[in-house]
C-alpha cells in the first residue's frame, strides 16, 4: 500500500474466511469524519436486481453521511454497479471507465469502484486494464461495500498517492449448485433489512428479493458464477420489509429472484414454504399493497399452484415473464433449458386457460451457436404461437466461463445476427400490435412512473383546449403538463397527458390508440390514488 496511512480493509475477502476487522490505525478521526460527508455518484448497468442493489447500497452510504449527486463530475467517490450478461453492458462500463482516467488526474482524491456481476467475473485483472479503478466488490459482498467506500476516501483524502487495490470478492463457484437458506446471521440478509424507506423517494413502486443466485447453469449464461447459488431469504423477513414498505407509501411491490418461482424455505416445525405460499402470505399480510409482481420465472419448475394464487388473489397482477430463448428444441438442449417447445406451449396454454386475462413476455436469443434458418424460423413460430405482449431480444454474445464459450464455437455470422434479431423483433412487434389495439376503447388501470421519456413537456395553457390534458388532475393556468406513462396491472406501457405531481399515483386513463409498444390515453376521473 506504499507509504501512506493504513486503509481501513487491506484483505480481500476469500471464500469462507471472516473480513478483517475495520482498522483506524493511522488516519487521523478529521479523516474519517470528512470522508462519511462525502458525494456519491452510482451508476446502474443491468436487471431490476442490480436496480435493487443499488437503492440497498445507496441507503446505506446515505445513512453513513454520504450525499447522493447525480452529476459525477461534483462526486467523491464514483461507483459503476455493472452486468456481465452481455457484452454491450460490459463495453459501457470499459467506456465508463476510459473517461475517468483524466478525471483522476484533475480530482486526485476522487475514488472509483466497480461493484457488481462483472466486478466478481473480472477479478483483480481489473485493476491492471485500469490502474485507476480503487475498490472492487462482487454481488454476494455488497455489505462489506459501506466500509470499503469510507476508507477509500478517507485514505485518498490523507494521500491522494495511495495506492488502493481494495477487493470484496466470492470467488470460483463453478460446481455450487445447492440451494442454501439464509440464516439470521447472514450479512446480505442484514443489507436487505436495512433498507431505508423516504417518502417521495419513488416510494409507490419498490423491488424486494426472495432469492438471490441461481442453480440452473443455462450454457450461455454467466449468472451462476457471478451471484452464485440459489439462497432463499426467511418469510418472515420478506413480509416484514414489504410492509415496511407499505408503510412508507408503496402502492406497488415486485419480487425478485433470477429463478423466482424456485423458492422454497423450511421453517424450523418441518412445514415447507413455496413460492405460491409465499405470493399468498405477503398478499394476505400486506393488504395495503395495491399491486404485488414477480420477475424473473424459470418455465420448467413453474406450477400450477402459483397459477392458482394468482387467480385467487386479486391485487397480484396477471403478468408473467417466462423467457423461453428458442422454439427450437435443438437449441433448448443446446441451452442447458431442460424443456421441449411443447412443454413451454403446454405451460402458456395452461396459464391462460387458468387466467384469461393474463399478460406474458419472453425473451429469445438469436444467433445462438449452431442456430441453422429451420432452428430461427421454430422461434418466430412460437412467438406467434404464445402470443407474446412482448419479448427481450438480443443477440447472443460468448461469456467467458460459461459452458457454450468453452464448447461451443460462435460460428453465426454477426449480420445473421443482426437479420434474426431484426426478424424476431418484427414478427414480435406484429403480435403487440395486434394484442393492443384490442384495447382500445378499454379503461385501464394504470401506475404512473412519471414524465414519459419520449414525451415533450410543454405549458397547460398551450393544452388547454386538448381533452386528455383537460381530464387530467386539477391544474393552474400556465402550470406546467407533460406526457406521463405508466404501467397496467399486465405491465403494458400507457402514455397520456396529465399533471406531473400524479407521479406515483393510480389512475385510470381510457385508451385511445396504439401502437406495438405502448398505449396511448386520456386520464380518467380525479387524481387517483
Amino acid at each position: 500500500m506504499g507509504s501512506g496511512p493504513r486503509p481501513l480493509i487491506a484483505a480481500r475477502v476469500m471464500p469462507g474466511c471472516r473480513p478483517r476487522r475495520i482498522l483506524t490505525r493511522g488516519l487521523a478521526p478529521a479523516y474519517i469524519r470528512l470522508a462519511m460527508r462525502g458525494r456519491l455518484f452510482l451508476e446502474t448497468f443491468g436487471c431490476q436486481m442490480n436496480v435493487l442493489d443499488s437503492q440497498l447500497v445507496a441507503g446505506r452510504l446515505r445513512a453513513c453521511g454520504f450525499e447522493i449527486v447525480d452529476d459525477p463530475d461534483s462526486a467523491d467517490v464514483i461507483l459503476y454497479n455493472t452486468c456481465s450478461v452481455r457484452d454491450h453492458a460490459e463495453q459501457k462500463v470499459w467506456s465508463r471507465l476510459g473517461e475517468l482516467q483524466d478525471a483522476r488526474k484533475r480530482r486526485p482524491h476522487l475514488v472509483i469502484g466497480v461493484i457488481g456481476c462483472m466486478a466478481e467475473r473480472q477479478g483483480t485483472a481489473m485493476f491492471h486494464k485500469y490502474p485507476h479503478v480503487d475498490l472492487l466488490c462482487g454481488p454476494a459482498e455488497l455489505d462489506k461495500l459501506p466500509a470499503m467506500v469510507c476508507n477509500a476516501l478517507a485514505t485518498r483524502l490523507a494521500d491522494p498517492a495511495a495506492a488502493l487495490r481494495q477487493t470484496a470478492l466470492a470467488g470460483p463457484r463453478a460446481g455450487r449448485n445447492a440451494a442454501v437458506p439464509w440464516g439470521d446471521s447472514d450479512a446480505l440478509e442484514t443489507l436487505d433489512l436495512s433498507r431505508s424507506v423516504v417518502r417521495g423517494d419513488d416510494a409507490a413502486r419498490a423491488y424486494v428479493r426472495v432469492t438471490r443466485g441461481c442453480n440452473k447453469f443455462c450454457s450461455y449464461c454467466i449468472v451462476p458464477y457471478t451471484r452464485g447459488p440459489e439462497v432463499h431469504r426467511p418469510p418472515a423477513n420478506i413480509i416484514a420489509e414489504v410492509r415496511k414498505l407499505a408503510d412508507g407509501g408503496a402502492l406497488e411491490i415486485t419480487l425478485l429472484g433470477q429463478t423466482v418461482n424456485h423458492y422454497f424455505w423450511k421453517e424450523p416445525d418441518g412445514r415447507a414454504v413455496r413460492f405460491a405460499d409465499l405470493l399468498y402470505m405477503i398478499h394476505e399480510a400486506v393488504p395495503s399493497v395495491r399491486r404485488l409482481r414477480f420477475v424473473t420465472s424459470y418455465p420448467r419448475d413453474f406450477g400450477e399452484d402459483v397459477l392458482a394464487v394468482m387467480r385467487d388473489c386479486p391485487r397480484i397482477c396477471r403478468y408473467l415473464h417466462l423467457p423461453a430463448q428458442s422454439g427450437s428444441d435443438r437449441m433448448l438442449r443446446l441451452m442447458r433449458r431442460g424443456y421441449t417447445a411443447a412443454q413451454y406451449v403446454e405451460l402458456i396454454d395452461r396459464a391462460r386457460e387458468m387466467l384469461p386475462d393474463v399478460s406474458i413476455a419472453s425473451d429469445f436469443i438469436a444467433g445462438f451457436p449452431g442456430e441453422t434458418e429451420d432452428d430461427h424460423r421454430l422461434s418466430m413460430d412460437l412467438i406467434r404461437r404464445c402470443r407474446f405482449k412482448n419479448s427481450f431480444i438480443f443477440k447472443y454474445s460468448p461469456r467467458p466461463g460459461t459452458a457454450a464459450a468453452r464448447e461451443y464455437p460462435d460460428d453465426v455470422p454477426v449480420e445473421v445476427k443482426r437479420r434474426r434479431n431484426n426478424e424476431l423483433l418484427a414478427v414480435q412487434q406484429e403480435v403487440a400490435l395486434e394484442l393492443n389495439r384490442a384495447m382500445v376503447g378499454q379503461t385501464v388501470e394504470v401506475m404512473v412512473e412519471g414524465p414519459s421519456p419520449v414525451g415533450a413537456r410543454r405549458s397547460a395553457a398551450d393544452a388547454a383546449d386538448d381533452a386528455p390534458a383537460a381530464a387530467a388532475a386539477p391544474w393552474r393556468p400556465g402550470k406546467e403538463i407533460c406526457q406521463l406513462s405508466g404501467r397496467t396491472r399486465g405491465d403494458q406501457i400507457v402514455c397520456f397527458d396529465g399533471d406531473p405531481s400524479l407521479a406515483g399515483r393510480i389512475v385510470n386513463v381510457a385508451i385511445i390508440e396504439v401502437s406495438p409498444l405502448a398505449l396511448r390515453g386520456r386520464l380518467v376521473g380525479g387524481d387517483g390514488v
